[in-house]
C-alpha cells in the first residue's frame, strides 16, 4: 500500500510503498477514505509534540474514516463493508491514517453516520471525544446550567458548544469580533475577549455569579481567567492544554474544582480505548438527529497537496476541519 511516512522531524513527508497490515485479534483492517488534519498532527510533524511520543518513521493522522475490508479474530462487533470512523492511531508508534489501509483496535471505532460524508466523518473524532472527555465526563454537563467555552470557533470549542447545547444548556463563547456570527451560528452568545474582562462577561451574563461550566481550548493566560469566572462553591473548569504552572489561588477562593483532560491517553496506554468508540456512537447518534454538524473546510487536498492543506492551517486559511481525501 502507499503512505506517506515522516522519515525526519521537520522535513515533508516521503510517500512509500509499506506493506499490507494485516489485522490481528481485536482489529478490523480499514480501507481509509478521508484523514482528518489536527494541530497537533503539525505540531509532530515539527518534532514540538512530546508528549504523542512519535517513533519515526511514522505514518502520522489521528483522525479517519473508512471502509472494513477484513475482521481480525474475536471481532463481532463490525463486518466487512461497515463504514467506520475514529480516532486511530498516529501517535505512540500506532499507524496513522495517512495511508491506503490501517490495521485498527475496533473498539476505537464506530459505525459513520449514514448522513454525512466520510470527509465529514473524519473531521469528527479527535474535537468531539475531547469535548465529550470535558463536558460529560468531567463536568456532568446538565439542561439549565451555564457553560462559558473558550476559544468556541476553534476547532474542539466548536464540538464544545454543540455539545453543551445538545445536553439543553445555555452556552456562550469566546472569540474574536470576527467570529461573532460563526459562534452564534453554533448557537451560542458571543463574547469579545479583546474588549470584555472576565469581570465585565460574569456580570453581565451571570449576574455576577460566574459559570457552571468553564471549558478552556486555549490555554496559559485563558485557563487563569477560567478560574475566576467559574461559579462559586458549584462552578467547574476544565481545560484540554493544563500544562504550565498556573495558581489555583482563584479557584480555591470560589470553593470550585478543575478537570483536565488528555485525550490521547487510550492511545497511548491502551486503556479506555472501547470509551472512545463508545463516545463516537454517541456522536453518531447527534448527527443522525441533527444535533452535530462537523465543519468541513470545502478545499479539496489529496496526499499530494498535503502540505497546501498544513500551510492553511499554519496560516489560519481554512474555514472549519482540514481533512484529506486518501486517494494516491
Amino acid at each position: 500500500m502507499k503512505a506517506l511516512v515522516l522519515e525526519n522531524y521537520g522535513q515533508p513527508y516521503t510517500m512509500l510503498a509499506l506493506s499490507m497490515p494485516v489485522a490481528a485479534k481485536g482489529e478490523v483492517l480499514v480501507k481509509i477514505k478521508a484523514s482528518g488534519v489536527n494541530p497537533l498532527d503539525l505540531k509532530i510533524r515539527g518534532g514540538n509534540a512530546g508528549h504523542a511520543k512519535t517513533k519515526l518513521p511514522a505514518v502520522l493522522g489521528i483522525d479517519m474514516a473508512g471502509i472494513i475490508e477484513a475482521v481480525g479474530e474475536g471481532v463481532t462487533s463490525f463486518k466487512p463493508g461497515d463504514e467506520v470512523f475514529g480516532m486511530t492511531g498516529g501517535i505512540g508508534g500506532i499507524q496513522g491514517s495517512l495511508a491506503e489501509y490501517a490495521a485498527v483496535d475496533s473498539e476505537l471505532l464506530a459505525l459513520k453516520p449514514a448522513n454525512i460524508s466520510f470527509k465529514e466523518a473524519a473531521a469528527l473524532p479527535l474535537t468531539f471525544i475531547t469535548a465529550w472527555e470535558g463536558l460529560a465526563d468531567r463536568s456532568k454537563v446538565s439542561a439549565g446550567q451555564t457553560v462559558l467555552v473558550h476559544g468556541g470557533a476553534g476547532g474542539v470549542g466548536n464540538m464544545a458548544v454543540q455539545l453543551a447545547n445538545s445536553f439543553g444548556a445555555k452556552v456562550y463563547a469566546t472569540g474574536s469580533a470576527s467570529q461573532a456570527e460563526i459562534i452564534k451560528s453554533y448557537n451560542a452568545i458571543p463574547i469579545d475577549y479583546a474588549t470584555e474582562t472576565v469581570t465585565d462577561y460574569i456580570n453581565k451574563h451571570t449576574a455576577g455569579e460566574g459559570f457552571d461550566i468553564v471549558f478552556d481550548t486555549i490555554g496559559g493566560v485563558t485557563l487563569d481567567t477560567s478560574f475566576e469566572a467559574v461559579k462559586i462553591y458549584t462552578g467547574h473548569a476544565l481545560s484540554i492544554l493544563g500544562w504550565g504552572t498556573h495558581s489555583l489561588a482563584s479557584l480555591s477562593f470560589r470553593g470550585a474544582t478543575y478537570s483536565g483532560v488528555f485525550t490521547l491517553m487510550p492511545l497511548l496506554t491502551g486503556k479506555g480505548r472501547k470509551h472512545h468508540g463508545d463516545i463516537l456512537k454517541e456522536a453518531a447518534k447527534l448527527v443522525e438527529r441533527g444535533l452535530l454538524k462537523p465543519i468541513v473546510d470545502e478545499t479539496h487536498y489529496t496526499p499530494y497537496t498535503i502540505d497546501k492543506a498544513y500551510e492553511a492551517i499554519e496560516n489560519k486559511k481554512a474555514n472549519g476541519k482540514v481533512v484529506i481525501d486518501i486517494k494516491f
